[in-house]
């Protein structure tokens, strides 16, 4: 039996689909497990049970993981991630849970330049010491944060940033799901930590002539200074200070160390990622 925390979180819902398609059966988790049942699509949803848990209540998930024996584990991104993410772990511990595949994020390193992904690792560090076998996923950037651009690019025609033309990984969340369906469905793929990119890096220059080319129109790339790019997504975006500052985070690390696609993604799930292009192709409507 498969649980999955964050079923209702765009990961989780694609590994809940991905898991459905190769006949995997789970139970997925959710503050509002009727609210979970109406967003998924029938083939998943009868693949799948809902269930009631909350990540700031340990007795809710020991309950939810009773008789499990994996555990995906993702969690969105917030101030209260990492003491969610530990709940998670000690109960699945408790319950005798013996492979947890976690959802980190690059660079998750004590002394990262970026806040959360130094919260990453102190769960990494917390599950390696746990005796579970674990395994550790670490997506770059997400192809579906680009609709949050929408807006701005269909009534301005502008990209803010703060990268210059520095290039960033972006991974389809589908593709995640996929390859998190992967390692809780093959034995042999269990303990491994896999960094997981799309099959091209784009600087925001090359983002925006591409836009530009799939719109019929020019998308101009508007590059800031770091602490421009806050005030503007906190301003303009209406982003929490922490979001805002997280952005900001992960640009410059961008900048600071060269993203280039890796290939462990066609290992787990033995095709080619899912490209930028196809990508913004189905949503090119949000951006008109």
């Amino acid at each position: 039996m498969i649980v999955v925390m964050g079923a209702g979180g765009a990961t989780g819902s694609a590994t809940l689909r991905s898991l459905a398609a190769l006949g995997a059966s789970s139970r997925s988790l959710s503050r509002d497990p009727a609210r979970l049942a109406a967003a998924l699509d029938a083939h998943t949803l009868a693949r799948t049970a809902p269930l009631a848990a909350d990540a700031a209540d340990p007795q809710s998930l020991r309950a939810a993981f009773r008789g499990a024996h994996q555990l995906f584990l993702t969690m969105a991104n917030g101030p209260h991630q990492v003491r969610y993410e530990l709940n998670a772990i000690e109960a699945a511990v408790d319950c005798g849970v013996g492979h947890i595949v976690k959802v980190s994020a690059p660079a998750a390193e004590p002394d990262s330049p970026v806040a959360v992904s130094r919260g990453h690792h102190l769960v990494e560090e917390r599950l390696r010491s746990s005796g579970v076998t674990s395994t550790i996923l670490r997506p770059y950037a997400f192809m579906q944060k680009l609709l949050l651009l929408a807006p701005g690019i269909a009534a301005a025609g502008v990209v803010h940033g703060a990268t210059g033309r520095a290039r960033c990984n972006y991974v389809d969340v589908r593709d995640i799901g996929d390859a998190a369906a992967a390692v809780l469905t093959r034995p042999e793929l269990a303990g491994g930590t896999y960094p997981l990119t799309g099959g091209r890096a784009y600087s925001h220059p090359e983002l925006t002539a591409l836009l530009g080319e799939l719109l019929g129109r020019p998308i101009r790339y508007l590059d800031l200074s770091p602490s421009e790019l806050h005030a503007h997504l906190v301003a303009r975006a209406g982003m929490p200070d922490w979001l805002a500052t997280h952005v900001v985070e992960i640009q410059q690390l961008a900048v600071a160390r060269e993203e280039a696609p890796d290939g462990t993604f066609l290992h787990l799930a033995g095709r080619a990622p899912r490209t930028l292009e196809a990508f913004l192709g189905e949503n090119l409507h949000r951006f008109r």
